[in-house]
């Protein structure tokens, strides 16, 4: 009998890409940019000159397996990205996108994570698993499968669907499922979803959520995958928790992290304070439900036994790393003082940043020691001591960091 998510894939890869698009850009994003996945998985200290096996498991199209490839070849890293995906059409568009790129430190390997323990494919220093686990008939019997196959220092970097960012998805599954039969074909099922979501009034909860926008960006694949899908569901952060630790794991962080800090949201003092008193995952379960608009939780985890912690801003001997931003162009936009306004699907924070954030970011070229920006500082402020730089730096770096812009990284790495 065939699985119909199988079938799904096959018919319709998602997301949909067009391999020619490689010429002109990357797709990045979180998880498994190589400097984030090196901050919270690594504690900023992997030397990718040693060899570097990353597996990213239904890889789907090929965004995080292109991503990180790509990254890896930049970086001059000895290193094999292993992608795997049971739907060879998939695999086939992944595969044009990595030829055009010329990528060859990408294996591609079609089959099933349900029979990953069948596959052969040894052991992995960094797991990618995006948008599959919550499809699986097992998610946990997945989640178990890859924290097996992963190195004792090695680390996770997950996507999992949000409950309350998704409004009105659920529903309207449920009301499709009622319309169709197992017998419907997809060319029917997608002829009925479109005729249903034509009709909607303007109370359903879908059409009142402007954060989920696949059925009307993605075509026929973002209908499917997000209303037609044969399995799915969601967690909140607190399920998220119960889900990793299920698998002898620990969740070191959500990505980007201001979104799950209460303080993010509300800027009462008393408010903040209660908020401090709670659990970092109490914290974000509440960050979420103030929110109400986090679609994906995407974070990174490490074995129970793996005491990796990110590192912190205050060591001399690490050096800051931009992801994608241009500190030249960031420097001449900040002002002293002033605050960095992030927004992510419709949420607007304004975070706030140093007296010498511009001079800060203006000397971060991603291979300058803090110490080294810090003795650069000094020679314009002789008064600047290293505890009053490192206090001003780190509100720079609560700011960018917390919008997954900003990393840190040992020497030569």
């Amino acid at each position: 009998m065939t699985d119909p998510v199988h079938e799904h894939y096959e018919a319709l890869p998602y997301p949909p890409r067009d391999p020619r698009d490689e010429a002109k850009r990357l797709i990045t994003g979180s998880p498994s940019r190589l400097d984030e996945l090196n901050h919270y998985v690594f504690g900023g200290a992997r030397d990718f000159a040693k060899p570097f096996r990353a597996l990213v498991a239904g890889g789907g199209t090929g965004d995080a397996a292109i991503m990180l490839a790509q990254q890896l070849a930049d970086a001059g890293a000895n290193a094999e990205v292993v992608y795997l995906d049971w739907s060879k059409a998939t695999r086939g568009v992944a595969e044009s996108r990595a030829a055009v790129r010329k990528l060859t430190n990408l294996r591609f390997v079609t089959g099933s994570l349900i029979e990953f323990g069948n596959l052969g494919l040894g052991r992995f220093d960094y797991i990618d698993c995006c948008g599959v686990l919550h499809h699986l008939p097992d998610p946990a019997a997945g989640l178990a499968a890859l924290a097996g196959a992963l190195n004792e220092e090695g680390g996770l970097g997950l996507m999992l669907y949000a409950h309350l960012g998704r409004t009105g998805v659920y529903p309207l599954q449920d009301s499709l499922r009622g319309l169709l039969s197992e017998a419907d074909s997809i060319e029917t099922r997608l002829a009925v979803a479109k005729k249903l979501l034509a009709q909607l009034p303007g109370t359903n909860w879908l059409k009142r959520n402007p954060f989920v926008t696949d059925h009307l960006t993605e075509g026929d694949s973002g209908i499917f995958d997000l209303l037609l899908h044969s399995r799915d569901r969601a967690y909140d952060v607190r399920e998220v928790n119960a889900f990793v630790e299920g698998a002898g794991l620990r969740l070191v962080s959500f990505v980007p992290e201001a979104r799950y800090r209460p303080e993010s949201y509300v800027s009462d003092a008393a408010l903040v304070k209660r908020a401090e008193r709670l659990s970092a995952i109490e914290r974000a379960a509440l960050a979420e439900n103030i929110a109400g608009n986090i679609k994906s939780h995407v974070f990174y985890a490490v074995k129970r036994a793996n005491k990796v912690t990110p590192p912190e801003p205050d060591d001399p001997a690490l050096v800051p790393v931009f992801c994608e931003l241009d500190p030249a162009e960031l420097a001449a936009k900040l002002k002293p003082a002033g605050v960095l306004t992030a927004s992510f699907e419709g949420w607007q924070s304004k975070l706030p940043l140093p007296p010498l954030g511009p001079a800060i970011a203006g000397l971060i070229d991603n291979r300058r020691t803090l110490g080294e920006i810090h003795a650069a500082l000094k020679e314009r402020r002789a008064d600047l001591t290293w505890e009053g730089f490192v206090s001003q730096f780190r509100v720079f770096y609560a700011a960018f960091n917390g919008i997954a812009r900003l990393m840190l990284r040992a020497p030569s790495r």
